[in-house]
């Protein structure tokens, strides 16, 4: 599925966010089974998380007609008993839902783990016994997968935890995760200066208080404080929720000859 993301994102680039059924239906049938057709593909991207709805006349991207100010952000962190999904697994989630500028909704939740290493422990103080008699991997990345619905992916470093979180739904037939996606290390490199940007140099340098690093819903907020800063300086070009997911990855010289474009304009 990530391919029939990426492909009809760039199409929804190319055509201001909306698709033709024509246009559509040829993507999509590149990426269909012999068992699956466009209206299948369809209700399975809308279930990954794909901002994508049906209109009289196609289909469109919500990002590309949602200010970026009213978008709804889930911004994730998770906790793991080590680095690499296959071996590894997820032991805690946290995720803040934010719109229109405001947390909204939480989501926290151990996950159920037979083996803890020590070193992990004295990382985040999570327990063995934490970590006994909480949701199932299952059950939790199903309250995840419920809990984002379709709003932006935000994650403090976001291709580990985005990495990390695809494998395991994949492992347990949960899909793959089609929500777009906005690290906030990317983000705050383009919109303030700092010495550093891993999250623990960043509560200290915004003053962000009551934080206790390596706990993930602790970092969730944290980051969501770091979007927050972020979004005190964004570029008035940047206007919907698309143009701040490529500003976010777009080079210097981009951003001068975007800001250069539109002061041409004015």
């Amino acid at each position: 599925m990530q391919n029939l993301f990426e492909e009809l994102t760039a199409a929804f680039r190319r055509n201001e966010g909306k698709l033709s059924p024509e246009a559509y239906e040829r993507i999509v049938r590149k990426h269909c089974s012999l068992f699956e057709d466009s209206d299948t593909i369809f209700i399975l991207l809308q279930a990954s998380g794909y901002p994508i709805v049906e209109q009289v006349d196609g289909y469109a991207n919500k990002t590309f007609f949602t200010p970026y100010e009213k978008q709804r952000y889930c911004v994730v962190d998770i906790e793991t008993n080590g680095s690499k999904p296959g071996t590894s697994q997820v032991i805690e989630i946290g995720a803040v839902m934010v719109e229109e500028g405001e947390v909204i909704d939480r989501l926290e939740t151990f996950v159920e783990c037979a083996y803890l290493p020590e070193h992990i422990t004295k990382i985040t103080g999570i327990e063995p016994e934490d970590l006994i008699g909480v949701p199932s991997r299952k059950e939790a990345l199903m309250r995840l997968r419920t809990f984002m619905e379709d709003a932006v992916f935000v994650a403090h470093n976001a291709n580990f935890d985005h990495s990390f979180l695809n494998a395991s739904f994949d492992r347990f037939g949960l899909g793959t995760i089609g929500n777009p996606k906005l690290c906030t290390i990317d983000l705050a490199k383009r919109t303030f200066k700092s010495e550093r940007y891993g999250l623990a140099y960043l509560n200290d340098f915004l003053n962000i208080e009551n934080h206790t690093h390596h706990r993930a819903y602790s970092d969730a907020l944290s980051a969501t404080k770091v979007m927050f800063k972020s979004f005190e300086t964004i570029p008035a070009y940047v206007k919907t929720t698309d143009d701040l997911l490529r500003f976010s990855i777009s080079s210097m010289k981009a951003r001068h000859a975007k800001r250069g474009s539109v002061q041409t304009q004015a």
